[in-house]
């Protein structure tokens, strides 16, 4: 008789198909990453609610430490993939290869540059189609004027767009729900498709969604040929680049 794998103590976790409460890790590791990222922004919400309505309204001594602790929510998306990684899968690196090889950094900056172009053409259709007034303002846009006069939180900005959004939202979409879904033998361009659009929405900008869908089926492919997380950071980091120079366009 055959022994089960489960069965054996000896059998590491990740022997075990990384399975968790009968489903892959990944998918767990996703919905904890989302999961924090919305109860983080519900608790910071509550919290700051008001609290800078009655005396010093976004002055630059505010605005600085605010742009960070905006930017707190994204982190726990990364969250949930890193904790996952650790507790059932092979770890960050064998997991989501974040050391990105030459090729990843090829066909990542080629695929950014799509992301980029892909972009811009789907925001002029959306703009045509929803006019100036209707299309939401770039939160960018506003930081790049209120801090203009302080060039150390606009390189942070900077830094958070460019690495740290691109590094969290990767390791959630194109780590743990991609490789959740591959484990399952969901066709590859199936897979491309569905965290495309789970990227856009994620984003909660529903004028720009079509475009974002857009961008992230071109970053997604950096993923697509390179099987590797780290790839699709680069695109998703090429993609920000030039939306982060913008904030230094008023200064």
């Amino acid at each position: 008789m055959e022994r089960d794998p489960d069965d054996d103590p000896a059998v590491p976790a990740s022997a075990r198909d990384g399975l968790v409460l009968g489903a892959h890790w990944g998918f767990l590791a996703f919905f904890l990453g989302v999961g924090g990222y919305h109860l983080i922004t519900l608790v910071m919400t509550a919290a700051l609610s008001g609290h800078f309505g009655q005396f010093d309204p976004l002055e630059l001594k505010t605005l600085g430490p605010l742009l960070l602790l905006a930017f707190l929510p994204n982190l726990f998306l990364g969250l949930g993939p890193v904790v996952g990684s650790k507790l059932w899968g092979l770890g960050l690196r064998a997991d989501f290869g974040l050391l990105p090889t030459l090729r990843d950094l090829k066909i990542g900056l080629a695929c950014g540059g799509f992301a980029l172009l892909a972009g811009y053409l789907l925001n002029l259709v959306l703009l045509a189609v929803y006019g100036a007034d209707g299309m939401a303002d770039n939160p960018l846009t506003e930081l790049s004027t209120d801090l203009s006069d302080n060039v150390v939180w606009l390189v942070l900005a900077a830094i958070v767009v460019v690495i740290g959004a691109p590094l969290t939202e990767e390791l959630l979409i194109r780590g743990t729900l991609w490789s959740g879904l591959e484990h399952y033998r969901v066709p590859t361009w199936v897979i491309l498709v569905l965290t495309s659009v789970v990227f856009a929405l994620l984003h909660g900008e529903p004028t720009r969604t079509i475009a974002l869908f857009g961008q992230g089926l071109a970053i997604g492919a950096a993923r697509y040929f390179t099987g590797r997380v780290s790839a699709s950071v680069v695109a998703h980091a090429a993609n920000n680049l030039p939306p982060a120079l913008l904030l230094f366009s008023v200064h």
